[in-house]
């Protein structure tokens, strides 16, 4: 089941991020995520919208992160729910079994347009989110890991996608 996070899961998802980021990252040194811990902690996490999978058990096994975006095409429209994915992270013994994917599959439903940023080195979660219909639109350099990185995109309108691909979230 998706939930959204509350304060006593927030150990729980930070514990699941430091150790899937430090898996996925391999290639950043891990001292870079331990010293970042606290400020995703406590200012990342606080200010998106996070949703949880929980089993019946009550076992946390994942979370999405989302920080929301206002954008349209139209000054007082608000019906474009829009965001950027700052986070998508499964406990390590749980991946490969659909919770990213359901995870993902939940945001989709709730926004009209999502973006995020991935490392291009990090394959699995590039071919991960292509599989869900992102699309890569730029690729940069990441300032803090000096690595590079992709903007990727996604909307289920292609008319509206096309026209709001040009806006960087």
């Amino acid at each position: 089941m998706i939930i959204n996070l509350l304060k006593e899961q927030t150990d729980t998802i930070m514990d699941i991020w430091l150790t899937s980021t430090i898996k996925a990252h391999y290639f950043i040194p891990e001292k870079y995520w331990k010293s970042n811990y606290e400020t995703v902690k406590n200012e990342y996490i606080p200010n998106s919208k996070t949703y949880v999978f929980e089993d019946a058990d009550g076992i946390i096994k994942g979370f999405i992160s989302i920080i929301p975006n206002s954008i349209s095409n139209e000054p007082n429209d608000s019906s474009c729910k829009s965001g950027m994915i700052g986070a998508l992270f499964v406990s390590p013994e749980y991946q490969g079994n659909g919770v990213g994917g359901e995870l993902l599959n939940f945001c989709k439903k709730n926004y009209d347009y999502l973006s995020l940023k991935v490392y291009s080195e990090n394959k699995r979660a590039v071919d991960f989110y292509e599989n869900y219909g992102f699309i890569i639109k730029s690729e940069q350099t990441d300032e803090e890991t000096e690595q590079q990185e992709y903007i990727m995109n996604w909307s289920d309108d292609q008319d509206w996608y096309d026209l709001i691909s040009t806006i960087q979230c």
